[in-house]
C-alpha cells in the first residue's frame, strides 16, 4: 500500500518472518522425533535457543531487572509448557494435522479479544465459527492422521500460547526489542528443564547430523527469530492486522508436510483446514472494520 509507512512495512516484514520461522517448527520438529522424543526435543531446542539469546538477556541492568519481573517469568513458564505440550502432541499426529489445528488461533484470538473488552465484529464472529467447526471435522475425523490424544495436546497448547501473550501485554517497558524475547527464551528453558528430565532423564546427546541441524533449526529460526519478529512486528499493528499472519504457519506447516513428509491430504483435513483458514481471514478482515484499539506490551492477544 502507498501510504504505508516505513515502519509498518517492516512491522509487516517482522510478522511474515515470524510466521514462516514458526511454520519451520513442523517439519523440523518430525525430523528431529525421529531420534528423540518429544520433552527431549524441546528441551534442546530452547537450550540453542537461549545460548543465542543470553548476551542480549545479560547485556545490561535494565534488560538482566526483567528476571525479576513476575509478568515476564510466569510468560516464560508459560511459553516453555506451551512447546512441551504441543510436540507432545504433535509426536501423536502428522505435521499437516498439527500445522492445519494451528489455524484455530485466530479464532481464539477474537473470543480472548471480546473478553478482554476489545470490539468483535459479526463477520469476525462468523469466521470464529468457521474456525472452530474446521477444527472439530479435524479432530472428530482425523483419518489416521493423528490420534485423539495428539489433537487434544495440539488444541490445548494453543490455549496455553494465548495465555502467555495475554500475560505478555502487561509486561513492564523493554528496553531495547531483544530483551523480552531474549529472556523469556531463558526462563521457558529453565522451566522445561526439570520437567524433561522428569519424564525421560538426561537427553540424547548422539544424534545425527540431520537432527542436530534440526536442533539448531528449531532453535535459532523457529523459537528466538520467531519470537523476536514476532514481539516486535505486534507491537507495532493492531492485533487484527498482526492476526492474518499466524495463517502463514499452517500454511507453510501442512505444504511441507503433504510434499516432503508424505502426509495424506484426506478430505477431512483438506476440508477442515480451508475452513479453518477461511475462517481466520474472516476474522481479520471482520476486525479490520472494527474500531481501533490501542495495544499496549510486547504482543497482542493470539499465538505462535
Amino acid at each position: 500500500m502507498s501510504s504505508m509507512t516505513p515502519a509498518k512495512r517492516l512491522a509487516f516484514l517482522s510478522l511474515i518472518l515470524a510466521g514462516v520461522c514458526w511454520g519451520l517448527g513442523f517439519p523440523l520438529g518430525k525430523l528431529v522425533l525421529r531420534e528423540t522424543d518429544a520433552a527431549h526435543m524441546v528441551l534442546l531446542r530452547f537450550v540453542v535457543a537461549a545460548v543465542v539469546a543470553a548476551p542480549f538477556a545479560l547485556r545490561d541492568a535494565a534488560t538482566r531487572a526483567l528476571f525479576r519481573s513476575p509478568v515476564v517469568l510466569l510468560a516464560g513458564a508459560l511459553y516453555g509448557v506451551a512447546f512441551m505440550v504441543q510436540f507432545e502432541g504433535l509426536a501423536h499426529v502428522s505435521v499437516t494435522l498439527a500445522a492445519l489445528l494451528v489455524g484455530a488461533m485466530p479464532a481464539l484470538i477474537a473470543i480472548s479479544a471480546k473478553l478482554l473488552g476489545e470490539k468483535v465484529s459479526r463477520a469476525s464472529w462468523g469466521g470464529v465459527a468457521a474456525a472452530t467447526l474446521g477444527a472439530a471435522l479435524i479432530a472428530g475425523k482425523p483419518d489416521g492422521a493423528g490420534s485423539p490424544l495428539g489433537v487434544a495436546l495440539s488444541l490445548g497448547s494453543l490455549l496455553i500460547f494465548l495465555a502467555w501473550l495475554i500475560v505478555l501485554r502487561r509486561a513492564p517497558k523493554a528496553p531495547n526489542a531483544m530483551a523480552i524475547p531474549a529472556v523469556t527464551v531463558i526462563v521457558a528453558t529453565v522451566t522445561i528443564l526439570p520437567i524433561a528430565f522428569a519424564m525421560h532423564g538426561p537427553p540424547r546427546l548422539d544424534l545425527s547430523l540431520n537432527a542436530w541441524l534440526g536442533v539448531l533449526g528449531l532453535g535459532v529460526l523457529a523459537t528466538l527469530l520467531a519470537t523476536v519478529a514476532w514481539q516486535f512486528g505486534s507491537s507495532r499493528v493492531g492485533s487484527a492486522s498482526a492476526g492474518v499472519f499466524i495463517n502463514i504457519e499452517p500454511l507453510m506447516g501442512a505444504s511441507i508436510g503433504v510434499l516432503l513428509f508424505g502426509d495424506h491430504l484426506s478430505w477431512a483435513l483438506g476440508v477442515g483446514g480451508l475452513m479453518i483458514i477461511a475462517g481466520s481471514f474472516a476474522v481479520v478482515l471482520g476486525e479490520r472494520h472494527a474500531a481501533p484499539t490501542d495495544l499496549q506490551g510486547p504482543c497482542p492477544p493470539e499465538m505462535a
